[in-house]
């Protein structure tokens, strides 16, 4: 079932304009790419390696946890992949040098997800005083206001919950490598309860994206009557 998209890939390659591919390939590119499970034959991956050798592609590599997928089972019967990566061509290279690749936390899905990054925009313009409704539904809200009103701290206190989101990420990848070398059942539960937390952290980073959308929306259409007046 992999052919036709290995087709399609070559078909695809003959541009000349700068090419990148990414997500869920569904093999490994060598036997440490794997680990549990039944010994990997090579043999599996020949046609994949070929594509990616006639496409000239080049493996962008990672930052962050070895495996993308795993299958999620009990204690010897778990098995880890690489099995989501990225590619890209020489011209790609040549416009993007920088580009990277991050395996993020799992968050109720048996893959990791992919975070690309291209460059990095330096804003110079002066950022202001923004307040989210969603902060006020956390009970934790106002015994924090509290507490960063009469200590002095270092940073600016908004940016409090996106560095609790960072560090609860980090939780998380740290769980899943703890369970993943000594494959021990005692840790999955303080898997499973970090990812649940993290995933609290990820429904209200959303109502803070969806908040922000719609008070764009609510600029731009505010220019737009006043350029009409």
């Amino acid at each position: 079932m992999r052919r036709p998209l290995w087709d399609n890939l070559r078909h695809r390659s003959s541009c000349d304009m700068p090419w990148c591919v990414i997500g869920y390939f569904n093999v490994i590119a060598s036997v440490e790419e794997q680990i549990g499970g039944i010994p990997y034959q090579m043999k599996k991956s020949i046609e994949f390696l070929s594509m990616v050798d006639e496409c000239g592609l080049v493996d962008l590599g990672f930052n962050g946890q070895r495996y993308t997928w795993s299958n999620r089972r009990g204690p010897c019967s778990i098995v880890w992949k690489r099995l989501d990566r990225g590619f890209v061509n020489d011209n790609w290279l040549a416009s993007y040098p920088a580009t990277t690749i991050t395996h993020l936390a799992v968050a109720g899905s048996d893959h990791l997800p992919l975070l690309m990054e291209v460059n990095v925009r330096q804003e110079a313009n002066q950022k202001y005083f923004k307040f989210l409704k969603c902060w006020v539904d956390n009970d934790t809200f106002l015994p924090l206001v509290q507490r960063t009103w009469e200590k002095e701290i270092d940073g600016h206190p908004m940016w409090i919950f996106h560095q609790k989101l960072k560090a609860t990420s980090k939780k998380v990848k740290e769980a899943e490598e703890k369970w993943l070398a000594p494959n021990d059942p005692t840790d999955i539960a303080t898997l499973h309860e970090i990812q649940a937390q993290y995933v609290r952290h990820l429904k209200v980073e959303e109502a803070v994206l969806k908040q922000k959308t719609q008070l764009q929306r609510k600029v731009i259409q505010t220019q737009d009557t006043f350029t009409v007046s």
